[in-house]
């Protein structure tokens, strides 16, 4: 070994200076030029009210930045297939390093999408099952269910040099049922929901949403086809007509001269209802839908998505399906008692990946759970799986809100997860409100003051205990503690659950109170979701707001996703005597320069687009025209742009006093989003706004008992305890009020707590407690029993 004769270098090298991402002049969405440093190798925490500029600041400019200048580093080729970014508006970013972005948007809910395809878990299976798998079938595409088996034979044409035709075979074994295409499951359509038989097309015999005598390009192409006879009751029609009239291929005829497409009513109903998303449905025709449409499991492969092959071929008497059925911590442990030396590389990160999940807290998950029913927690560390046994360092981690979803006890776990990956030698950058994972921070950046436009300035950068004693909004409540309620209120009634068997519940019998606020708790996978979802949420009178994201485009905004622009351009209408769609930048009151964008984008293929803001409407988004037209003394351009709580005091007395529209924006007030401007768009909206917009709407709904799906999730602790009075005030007005729960200010609020476990997947699923918070603290027989009377301080 060599040894070192030279003596101790008296200055340090230059490279070791660069020991900060330094951030000069940041003005993305709200923030009011922000500048820090924030010290690389260490874990930063960013906190601040709901709407403060956390996002903005984290992801949006740094995360953002990063990624952008290692996109650029690719050929252009490749960068036509990458997500175009633009630079941030900043004056200086220095220092950075490459960013992986761990964020909390939900994985895709696209049916074929589970969390062993999501985690690459699947793919090393398939490898598996095709070396090892007795009987053989085919290589890894035979055990795939995405892929369907594909025979083809015949001539076809090479062009190259001389033409010439030759003769091929082609063959290709897939994986996928041939019944369910892969989906497991099996959807029935019920006719009686599409159509009444006891009447005529000409009779209006169509009961689907839309769908009038007289709409003339959906019942008309039925009714005058000459396909079918318009005057006979549908229950009377031959064999050849009911063939015509439900399943006939797309076929062009002659209406009136004009040429239109028939097609059968199934594959139209189909394609119009079917193939889109059921969240983004209006909320009148996801009802429909629900109610014509039963999915039943495939009978052909039992819900399993595999063909028969792929299903017949077993390891050890297990066949892939069964694998990935397992609980994944049932499934590593069959794992590790393979020994194939042929397959040894192969095992050894089969084995690493499903450690990964056990070690994250997600053992309980069975590799074949559509991504689509994971919670934003779950989602968000299966994103980590891949990050945790890396060996890369001097990475940037950037997270938001890690703990999102999780029980106390697990977050200590996610709190070491953090600490070890900051110990490897990288940059931990943490969106988060809960105390417990600022108080491991080495470095607290503190956005605010306010929400919105009273946000975007850093209001405090140090240590946490320097937090603790400065006069922010987030230091002045870091101590909080939401005491025992003294006074409970008394059920006046119950939902009935007996023998709950969901997922992984076990014949769960237990009476949920109603005219109270009830909290169901439990660690992550001990059955909450399963238990309320299942049982509750498709009753009659049931308003169950759950996590699924709202998705929005850059022109949907608070005012059209809450119904709210609909009475403000009744009452525009009304006041100037014209017509309501003149007041919609979607319809006929746009800028016709910029289509009612309000910015007009230029695609520069790889580059990123360009968005100016356009000349002839400065942004306004309608004609000139329709700006002439006021409303108390205002025109929709300037209303779009006022808070919610200006236009609250706008609409509530006066000139445009529209009872319809203040309804709406004091429940938009009621949830604390009365700092956002009502044409904000969507996409600028923080998850945790998000999450408040869809409270603040689905309020609205006639029903008597809400279900909410941890409503804590992106709520700053200030935040908290105005939640903690919106669902006192539903109560109050008559409401029952179910909540899934983790956080211990709202479980202490709790009138009635039901807590699931004592573990998670097959170690959860049973009631180990029902009764008052009081009790759960003086019990302490369970994990949130134990941690709640630490949180009070019994």
């Amino acid at each position: 070994m060599a040894t070192r004769t030279d003596a101790r270098s008296p200055a340090p090298h230059a490279a070791d200076i660069h020991d900060v991402i330094r951030v000069h002049g940041a003005r993305v969405n709200n923030l009011k030029d922000v500048s820090i440093e924030i010290p690389k190798r260490r874990l930063t925490v960013f906190t601040g009210v709901s709407g403060s500029g956390k996002t903005s600041l984290v992801f949006n400019t740094i995360a953002a930045e990063s990624q952008r200048l290692i996109n650029e580093t690719y050929s252009a080729f490749v960068q036509g297939f990458m997500p175009t970014l633009a630079r941030p508006e900043v004056d200086v970013l220095d220092g950075l390093t490459t960013a992986i972005i761990v964020d909390q948007q939900k994985l895709g809910a696209d049916p074929r999408s589970t969390v062993g395809t999501a985690t690459d878990a699947n793919a090393m299976l398939r490898i598996l099952f095709s070396r090892l798998g007795k009987p053989h079938i085919g290589p890894p595409s035979a055990y795939a269910f995405n892929v369907p088996s594909v025979r083809a034979s015949g001539a076809i044409t090479v062009e190259r040099g001389a033409k010439k035709t030759v003769k091929a075979t082609f063959n290709r074994t897939g994986g996928m049922c041939t019944r369910c295409e892969g989906r497991g499951t099996v959807s029935d359509i019920d006719l009686t929901q599409l159509y009444d038989d006891s009447k005529s097309l000409a009779e209006g015999a169509f009961t689907i949403p839309g769908w009038k005598s007289d709409s003339f390009w959906t019942v008309r192409v039925y009714a005058e086809s000459g396909l079918l006879d318009p005057d006979k009751p549908i229950r009377k029609y031959t064999k050849k007509e009911m063939q015509d009239f439900l399943h006939r291929e797309p076929t062009k005829v002659k209406v009136e001269g004009v040429n239109l497409t028939y097609e059968g009513l199934i594959p139209k109903i189909q394609k119009s209802f079917l193939s889109k998303d059921k969240e983004a449905l209006q909320p009148h025709i996801r009802a429909f839908v629900e109610r014509a449409v039963t999915f039943t499991t495939c009978p052909e492969c039992g819900g399993t998505r595999l063909s028969e092959g792929a299903r017949s071929s077993k390891i050890k008497r297990i066949n892939i399906a069964d694998a990935c059925a397992m609980q994944i911590s049932d499934l590593a442990a069959w794992v590790r008692g393979l020994d194939e030396p042929s397959v040894a590389p192969l095992l050894t990160a089969l084995r690493q990946t499903l450690d990964s999940f056990v070690e994250i807290g997600l053992g309980y998950l069975a590799l074949d759970r559509p991504t689509g029913t994971l919670s934003g927690g779950e989602a968000q560390r299966v994103k980590m799986i891949r990050h945790l046994g890396s060996s890369l360092t001097d990475i940037t981690y950037v997270f938001d809100e890690p703990t999102a979803g999780l029980h106390p006890h697990d977050i200590q776990r996610m709190n070491n997860l953090l600490l070890r990956l900051r110990d490897k030698g990288n940059t931990v950058l943490v969106v988060e409100h809960k105390p417990e994972t600022i108080a491991i921070a080495d470095h607290v950046v503190d956005l605010g003051p306010g929400a919105g436009t009273a946000g975007g300035t850093v209001c405090f950068e140090g240590t946490v205990e320097g937090l603790r004693a400065g006069g922010t909004v987030t230091g002045r409540h870091f101590d909080d503690r939401a005491a025992l309620k003294e006074t409970l209120r008394k059920p006046t009634g119950a939902v009935e659950i007996r023998g709950a068997n969901e997922n992984n519940l076990r014949d769960v019998d237990v009476d949920i109170p109603l005219g109270v606020l009830a909290v169901i708790t439990g660690v992550a996978g001990s059955g909450k979701s399963s238990l309320i979802h299942g049982s509750v949420s498709g009753l009659d009178g049931v308003v169950a707001i759950d996590q699924g994201a709202i998705r929005g485009s850059r022109r949907s905004n608070p005012a059209t996703y809450t119904g709210l622009l609909d009475p403000i351009r009744k009452a525009f209408a009304k006041a100037n005597d014209v017509k309501p769609a003149l007041f919609s930048a979607n319809s006929e009151g746009a800028c016709p320069s910029c289509n009612g964008a309000g910015v007009i984008y230029t695609d520069l293929a790889m580059m990123a687009g360009v968005a100016t803001v356009c000349e002839e409407c400065e942004g306004k988004r309608f004609q000139a025209s329709v700006l002439e037209y006021h409303l108390g003394g205002r025109d929709i351009s300037e209303v779009l742009a006022m808070s919610v709580t200006e236009a609250e005091e706008f609409f509530g007395d006066g000139a445009a006093h529209t009872p319809a529209a203040h309804r709406i924006l004091d429940r938009l007030a009621d949830v604390g989003l009365g700092y956002l401007s009502l044409g904000q768009p969507l996409t600028t909206l923080s998850g945790g706004e998000r999450q408040r917009l869809k409270l603040a709407t689905h309020m609205g709904e006639k029903g008597g008992i809400y279900v909410l799906d941890e409503p804590t999730t992106g709520l700053h602790l200030a935040d908290v305890e105005q939640l903690l009075g919106l669902l006192d005030r539903l109560v109050d007005s008559g409401k029952s009020v179910v909540v899934i729960e983790h956080h211990q200010a709202v479980m202490a609020h709790a009138d009635w707590i039901i807590d699931l476990g004592p573990g998670a997947g097959h170690d959860g699923g049973r009631l180990v407690f029902e009764g008052t918070p009081a009790d759960l603290v003086a019990d302490r027989s369970t994990l949130t029993g134990e941690h709640l009377a630490a949180y009070v301080g019994a």
